[in-house]
């Protein structure tokens, strides 16, 4: 009954557990280690595109002429005036004598101290037909007259509206008359048709006319008084203010002394601070259009740092239309330099840019929008701004945004698109902040990319920039759930594949998402398998990628097919890597393992990368293809290709054996032990003397090189000539030192070992031992099987529980038989 009983335990293969009954977490790490395993690779590389474009040279868009341009030109005259009337195109001669002004000076409103002329009935009917600005000339704006004599900055910017106001300053003219230092200067003409044109909606100028002058009293009651006493303020804050700051600017950018431009950002900072304590920002200043002439003037002195300023005013003035495209290029411009990123960080413009990325409309700015969001796309590939870009809400306005832009119609979709190539960009910047990632979650930013893909599905440059934000964000658990809880992700995720497989950077991105998903989710393997057409799409993308260099002719009908060469390097070859990733991950679920193991298209091409590729050139790949084949060969059912097929899988398997990748050489190992469950195949190992080499991992200190190794000796060890063989290369000796030497620090490796000892010293082979060799095995066991000497090598206190159930599960059982075996007959009884 004994030599029956040990008969049958020798008899035993190598194999994973399928149906244990009590399975404890040790079992399940046992069954993983010896079988199925989850692939991993590299993240794909994007290299950063070291010309700052709206499009780069990969984009789709390269070759198209409607595609907004990144370079241009900006000057004054490229603004339009927000109160000029419309231009006749011809210049007037000037006056040769000078007009008199009066001697007294409207104190609330300099403007009306002037004569009108009459009203020109053609002109009042070109102003009610809404005709628009014209562009002026940098030459044509009016200068402002100079500051008499030299008044502090400083104390002029914030005098406060609650104090005693100065009285209001009167600069002599050169014909001894009288004049008010107002902002400007208008000639009678120009009075003349301000007080007749009829403001316009969305006219820059911020003017609503009136039927009387600041200070005029009404008979409207206590609501008109009341607006007539803001307006007293305003005009009150503009006298003493606001035209005194406009006047410096004017004064020092046309002194162009050294330090102006520092002068100027100042002034320009003093005027934004009064303009918001008096509330006069955004389109309330009734003068508005005086102060955004004054600016848009100084942006021919062509300084990045003023115009930076400059920018910020106009767009708290909520410029629009023309002005606000002139003005979003203007930033956009300076932003294409990496050099002028430090102005941004001191500068509050970037909240100007979200503001307009959350009010601005689509259809009426589309544009503008365009290059705001380049601008971000730029900034955001510097560190410090991108942290300043998260402490903004930077991904909770792109959020908003992505909705607005997929809700526009038809006639502003590709505007929509250019949009959403820079969004996305800015937003792959983004993900690379490790702070990025609970917000991509929280806003469901996940989600909404993959409704931007489902709506430009055709557009390879959000797709590409969207891939590549999934390959970021996928690698962490808490985006890898996120995504996955997305409707239909895998079914979009295959059709992008089918629709642009030949782009490649798209197809390596997308892979390497779908091989992250089936990492970890039992789940997402099923998902993705039952997709109509899975498997169709991706084997059909793996022979498109394997056969791209495939030469014109023909291989006879009896010959297997050579598409390529053998050991050439293939650029194609992380598509591959990527795609059978997936494959190796998919079949780890119960359900689709058999499936794929049945499939001949699956297996005819993994064997045919082992047969074209080399180690040495593609290491990777055949490493992945190895550990592909070892998850399939789990399932050795009567239709699985594997079986009929592992005869011609282990020949390839030896160009791995052989080589010096120490990984190929592992994942061949493994291979080995599934398949040497087979006759056939543990003949072909002795045959082909594979048990010399792997008698010799196990000296490698390696525990998973002699892990893998001691499963493969175990199976070989079932027939009796092996183990004469086996014996003569000094297995048994080396199995003893890998236990001595290993065993303590992994229990699955020493029950493995004590696995492949019982099968090749049992059936009465136990002599093939020394008496000293079996003295000292005896000990190693007897000191093993105590629980307090098996653990005391554990020195992490969270794994001392792991190791306990590995001691108890895969060591124990077989080691007591094995000293029983060991032990003298008398000591037995």
């Amino acid at each position: 009954m004994d030599s029956m009983e040990r008969k049958h335990d020798i008899c035993s293969p190598f194999n994973p557990r399928k149906n244990a009954l009590r399975k404890t977490s040790a079992e399940i790490v046992s069954e993983a280690r010896q079988s199925l395993r989850v692939q991993s690779t590299q993240r794909p590389f994007t290299p950063r595109d070291g010309h700052r474009q709206l499009f780069g040279q990969s984009s789709a868009r390269a070759s198209q002429d409607s595609r907004p341009p990144s370079a241009f030109s900006l000057h004054a005259q490229n603004f339009d005036a927000p109160d000029s009337r419309p231009g006749s195109g011809t210049r007037l001669t000037p006056l040769g004598h000078k007009p008199k002004s009066p001697a007294l000076c409207h104190s609330e409103d300099p403007f009306k101290a002037f004569p009108k002329p009459p009203t020109d009935p053609l002109e009042t009917k070109r102003g009610l037909a809404g005709a628009r600005a014209r562009l002026l000339r940098a030459g044509s704006l009016t200068t402002l007259p100079p500051v008499e004599g030299k008044t502090d900055v400083k104390e002029k910017l914030n005098p406060g509206l609650g104090q005693k106001q100065p009285p209001v300053k009167r600069l002599p003219s050169s014909d001894h008359s009288e004049v008010c230092s107002g902002p400007l200067k208008p000639s009678p003409r120009r009075a003349a048709s301000e007080s007749s044109r009829i403001k316009q909606p969305g006219d820059d100028s911020g003017e609503r006319p009136t039927e009387c002058g600041a200070g005029q009293k009404t008979e409207a009651g206590s609501g008109d008084n009341n607006t007539s006493t803001v307006e007293d303020a305003e005009a009150v804050m503009w006298s003493n203010v606001i035209a005194p700051l406009l006047q410096q600017l004017e004064s020092v950018a046309g002194g162009g002394s050294v330090g102006s431009v520092d002068c100027l950002c100042d002034l320009c900072d003093g005027l934004y601070s009064t303009l918001a304590e008096a509330d006069m920002l955004g389109r309330r200043c009734k003068r508005r259009s005086g102060i955004l002439r004054t600016l848009f003037r100084l942006i021919d002195l062509n300084s990045t740092q003023l115009n930076l300023h400059i920018a910020k005013l106009c767009l708290a003035l909520r410029v629009s239309g023309n002005n606000l495209l002139n003005i979003c290029k203007l930033v956009f411009q300076i932003s294409r330099s990496e050099s002028n990123d430090a102005f941004f960080q001191n500068n509050s413009i970037i909240d100007s840019l979200l503001g307009i990325l959350s009010s601005e409309d689509v259809s009426a700015s589309g544009e503008a929008l365009l290059y705001c969001v380049g601008t971000l796309k730029f900034l955001s590939g510097n560190s410090a701004i991108l942290r300043l870009l998260l402490d903004k809400n930077c991904l909770g306005v792109s959020q908003k945004l992505i909705q607005r832009l997929l809700r526009v119609e038809d006639g502003h979709f590709t505007i929509a698109g250019h949009i959403l190539v820079q969004l996305t960009a800015t937003l792959r910047n983004l993900a690379d902040h490790p702070d990025s990632r609970p917000l991509f979650v929280s806003f469901s930013l996940l989600s909404e990319l993959c409704e931007v893909l489902r709506h430009h599905r055709k557009d390879q440059d959000i797709c590409t920039n969207i891939s590549r934000i999934y390959s970021k964000l996928s690698s962490y658990s808490e985006c890898r759930l996120a995504l996955a809880q997305t409707p239909d992700c895998y079914r979009l995720f295959l059709e992008l594949l089918s629709k642009h497989h030949q782009k490649q950077d798209l197809v390596i991105r997308l892979l390497f998402t779908l091989g992250n998903l089936t990492a970890k989710s039992e789940e997402a393997r099923l998902q993705l398998f039952q997709c109509e057409g899975s498997m169709n799409t991706l084997l059909q993308l793996y022979d498109n990628y394997q056969r791209r260099d495939v030469s014109p002719q023909t291989p006879p009908p009896s010959d297997p097919p050579s598409p390529r060469k053998p050991c050439t390097p293939q650029e194609d070859d992380d598509v591959l890597v990527k795609l059978i990733r997936v494959l190796a991950n998919m079949c780890i679920h119960p359900a689709v393992g058999p499936a794929l193991a049945t499939n001949i298209s699956c297996i005819q091409l993994l064997m045919e990368t082992l047969e074209l590729r080399c180690v040495q050139e593609s290491e990777e790949l055949l490493v992945n293809v190895a550990a592909t084949i070892n998850n399939l060969s789990f399932y050795q059912e009567e239709s699985s290709v594997l079986t009929h097929n592992q005869l011609s899988i282990s020949k390839l398997m030896l160009k791995l054996l052989l080589s010096s990748s120490m990984n190929a050489v592992l994942e061949a190992t493994r291979v080995y032990g599934n398949l040497s469950q087979s006759k056939d195949v543990r003949d072909f190992i002795m045959q082909n003397k594979v048990h010399q080499f792997l008698v010799m991992l196990l000296d490698s200190k390696s525990t998973e090189m002699c892990f893998s190794a001691c499963g493969v000796l175990t199976n070989l060890a079932l027939d009796p000539p092996s183990r004469v063989s086996l014996s003569l290369e000094g297995a048994a000796a080396n199995l003893v030192d890998c236990l001595k030497d290993l065993g303590p620090g992994d229990w699955q490796l020493a029950g493995q070992v004590c696995q492949a000892l019982w099968n090749m010293l049992g059936g009465g082979s136990e002599k093939l031992l020394d008496t000293e060799e079996r003295e000292s095995l005896l000990e190693i066991l007897i000191t093993y099987s105590e629980e307090e000497e098996a653990l005391r090598w554990i020195e992490n206190e969270d794994m001392r529980d792991y190791h306990k159930a590995c001691w108890e599960i895969e060591f124990l059982p077989v080691s007591q038989k094995l000293m029983k075996m060991l032990q003298p007959s008398d000591q037995t009884a």
